[in-house]
Order: C-alpha cells, then sequence, then structure tokens
C-alpha cells in the first residue's frame, strides 16, 4: 500500500437476510483504494451498496469476506477518526448549535482544552448568530452544516457522507456544496459522499466511483480532472455528465462487470 493511501477495501463481499429470509447479496468483491486528502464521491442506483460501503468504512457494520484498513491499520469499530453524516444530519434536539458541536470534544474529554474551536467552526460554517439555537429554530440547511461541523471538529482522518444534501432544495444544496468544499480546502481532510446527484459528484469530486446495481460492484472509476471552481454549464461538465450517464446506463445493463483497482 502506498504511503500517500489512507483507505484501502480489498475483496469485500457484503451479504444480508431480508425480512422475507432472502439472501440479499449487498457488496460482491468490491477494492478500492483512496488517498489522504482525496474527494471521493460513490454513485449508482438505489440498492447498490453504496451506504452500505460507506457504514462499512465507517465500521457500523462488517463484511461478510474482505478486509477494510485505515492508515493501514484494520476497521474494527466506529471512531472518531472516522466522522460521519447522515442524510437527515441527526442532531440532538435538546442541544443548542454549539453544544451538538460541541458533543464530540466531549465524548473525547478535550473539550475544556479545546473549547474555543467550537466559535472557529460556526464560523467556518457561516452560523455566527445562532450559537443558542435549537435544531428546530434552524432550517435544513443549517442543520446539515451543524452535523457536518460536528464531524469535523474531531479533526477525522475521513469525513463519511451519506447523501447529506438529499433533502435540500437545489438554492440551498448549491450553497452547501461550496461551504463542503471550503471546509475541505480548510482542513485537508479525506472526503467520501454517497450521492444519486451527478452533477453533485462533478461539482465535489477528484474522483467518481460508479457501481453497479445489486449486487454492488465497482464498474468505473472516473476523474475529474478539471480545476474548481466548475461551471455547472461548462463543455467540460457537460461532457463529463453525458460520460457518466453512459457508463451508469452500461452499469445497469451488464450482470458482471469486471472492473477491479
Amino acid at each position: 500500500m502506498s504511503n500517500h493511501v489512507l483507505l484501502g477495501i480489498e475483496n469485500v463481499y457484503r451479504t444480508y437476510v431480508d425480512d422475507e429470509d432472502n439472501k440479499v447479496e449487498a457488496l460482491y468483491d468490491v477494492s478500492l483504494e483512496i488517498e489522504k486528502g482525496e474527494f471521493v464521491t460513490i454513485i449508482g442506483s438505489s440498492g447498490c451498496g453504496k451506504t452500505t460501503l460507506l457504514r462499512l468504512i465507517a465500521g457500523l457494520d462488517t463484511p461478510l469476506s474482505g478486509k477494510l484498513t485505515i492508515g493501514g491499520v484494520p476497521i474494527t469499530g466506529t471512531d472518531p477518526e472516522r466522522g460521519y453524516v447522515f442524510q437527515q444530519g441527526g442532531l440532538f434536539p435538546w442541544l443548542t448549535v454549539e453544544n451538538n458541536i460541541a458533543t464530540g470534544l466531549k465524548a473525547r474529554g478535550v473539550y475544556k482544552q479545546e473549547k474555543s474551536r467550537v466559535q472557529e467552526y460556526i464560523e467556518l460554517i457561516g452560523l455566527q448568530g445562532f450559537e443558542k439555537a435549537f435544531p428546530h429554530q434552524i432550517s435544513g440547511g443549517m442543520a446539515q452544516r451543524v452535523a457536518i461541523a460536528r464531524a469535523l471538529i474531531n479533526r477525522p482522518a475521513a469525513l463519511l457522507l451519506d447523501e447529506p444534501m438529499g433533502a435540500l432544495d437545489s438554492f440551498t444544496r448549491a450553497d452547501l456544496q461550496d461551504k463542503l468544499l471550503e471546509l475541505w480546502r480548510h482542513d485537508e481532510t479525506t472526503m467520501i459522499l454517497v450521492t444519486h446527484d451527478i452533477d453533485e459528484a462533478i461539482y465535489l469530486s477528484d474522483r467518481i466511483v460508479i457501481m453497479t446495481p445489486r449486487p454492488g460492484r465497482i464498474s468505473d472509476i472516473m476523474e475529474v480532472s478539471f480545476p474548481h471552481p466548475r461551471h455547472r454549464g461548462g463543455v467540460e461538465f457537460l461532457t463529463m455528465r453525458k460520460t457518466i450517464l453512459e457508463k451508469l446506463h452500461l452499469a445497469s445493463a451488464l450482470p458482471e462487470p469486471e472492473y477491479r483497482i
């Protein structure tokens, strides 16, 4: 494994039994390496195993076989070095914005030493003046900013994002995408995003991983080589969008893609 590789996924299989006692293959022989500081997006149709893979990386689930490592160390459970942001944010409704962000520091027993960083992240996510607000008093976009800050304040090696912008309107979504890029540059954190939105993947990513329908395999990986800021109406952007749509269609049509990393 290269010294630049942060996350290693090697020949991972994940099978489970559904409510009707049917065996379901969620992931089939998935292998991938992600480098330190990369922004990688995983896309594919619903049920292709994107979130299953993210949960395995987070340590919220375990593979049937295969290996996942971070910094060369096997992933055996959850750890603050792998921050996780859910689609609905998962804020604690009884805590204010600042106290939600501080929960990670308190859990690690470092709040007294690092409490100044709470305000730093409030400013980074642009929520000055909302420190004392409760989750029900802020918008969905604001809540997702808080959830991202809560995960990043622990200085994780990787931030795992499970469709955190999926429930937002297009304007709020675009604003949060720009804020996410700003935080990515500020912290130099490796980010792994699951999304259904092709435009979002192109706008944010260094690489885009395309998965097949169940059983989920990696059918292709595309590098997004043109620089930020990216313009959604630009020729490079639209050309890549067309290519990804074609590859997604191909991934859905082929039952056993043989692409390996």
